[in-house]
């Protein structure tokens, strides 16, 4: 539904629903989930662009060795992180980096506080 909504997939595009839908996925410990919720922090789609929010959610699929994603996505989502490295602080980096680990012993859940 989070694609549905972000594309307009005969639904209206809705940022803020494909948001919640993603969050809903990524709560329930689904890599696309995580994934695509991380992508939505950094490009302020549905929520205020945060690169510390997107890379916590791409490090905490990438800590999973990206499991449950399509190998042809793996790459794109390393690429993502080394993306978001460059835009962002050495403590930005270290920061995300924990919030993600603490999200994972959370199990997913409150995770952007």
């Amino acid at each position: 539904l989070g694609w549905m909504y972000l594309n307009g997939w005969g639904v209206p595009k809705n940022y803020k629903l494909a948001v919640q839908w993603f969050r809903k996925a990524a709560e329930q410990g689904d890599a696309g989930g995580q994934y695509n919720l991380g992508w939505m922090y950094l490009n302020g789609w549905g929520v205020p662009k945060n690169y510390v929010y997107a890379y916590m959610w791409v490090n905490i699929v990438a800590s999973g060795g990206f499991e449950g994603v399509p190998v042809q996505e793996k790459e794109a989502m390393g690429e993502a992180q080394k993306a978001l490295e460059i835009k962002m602080t050495p403590s930005q980096v270290k920061k995300a980096k924990a919030l993600a680990r603490a999200c994972e012993r959370k199990q997913y859940k409150d995770c952007e506080v």
